[in-house]
């Protein structure tokens, strides 16, 4: 198993965050693990994406030239990223923000309403979970068990408030 994710948005959208849990998840399962994170200089509203990689073998090189599946939590994203998507990779969309579908047929689209759905259970800033469960859901590459049990170690201490949230957008698009 090889599996190589790009997730794409804004600044503020828990982009890097995702990675991380799912990268932390994979690490505490025994796979192999790289996270390459990219951001712009501005905190809120800038680009950020990020790179994981998922494998049961030693992992060579972090970078990525096509991938297996795409997150996009903007329009910019998928306008930008939707290329770097292997034919027959799937592609997910927060179809709260982005109107548009694929311009490929040659791939899978899953449009994911991860802001509304967040909103639904009370905090929007919890649509990055929304999307990462639902992603995991479709490519099931790892458990969501694990990315459950990882949440109590991303939202600790200060963010503890946050994980009864989390833990319940991570379940909201699974079907």
């Amino acid at each position: 198993m090889n599996t190589k994710l790009f997730f794409a948005g804004s600044g503020g959208q828990g982009i890097l965050l995702m990675g991380q849990i799912l990268a932390t998840a994979a690490m505490r399962e025994g796979l192999e693990v790289t996270f390459l994170p990219s951001y712009g200089p501005e905190m809120r509203g800038g680009t950020a994406n990020c790179t994981v990689i998922v494998s049961d073998s030693p992992i060579s090189c972090p970078l990525i030239y096509e991938a297996d599946a795409v997150a996009a939590m903007n329009l910019p994203s998928l306008t930008k990223f939707e290329a770097l998507l292997k034919p027959q990779g799937k592609l997910f969309t927060n179809s709260s923000l982005v109107s548009i579908s694929a311009s490929r047929a040659d791939i899978e689209e899953y449009k994911i309403p991860a802001n509304e759905t967040a909103i639904s259970l009370g905090d929007e800033r919890a649509a990055n979970t929304v999307m990462l469960g639902a992603i995991v859901a479709r490519t099931g590459f790892i458990s969501m068990d694990a990315i459950m049990n990882t949440l109590d170690y991303a939202f600790s201490g200060a963010r503890a408030k946050l994980l009864p949230l989390n833990q319940k957008a991570l379940l909201a698009c699974v079907n």
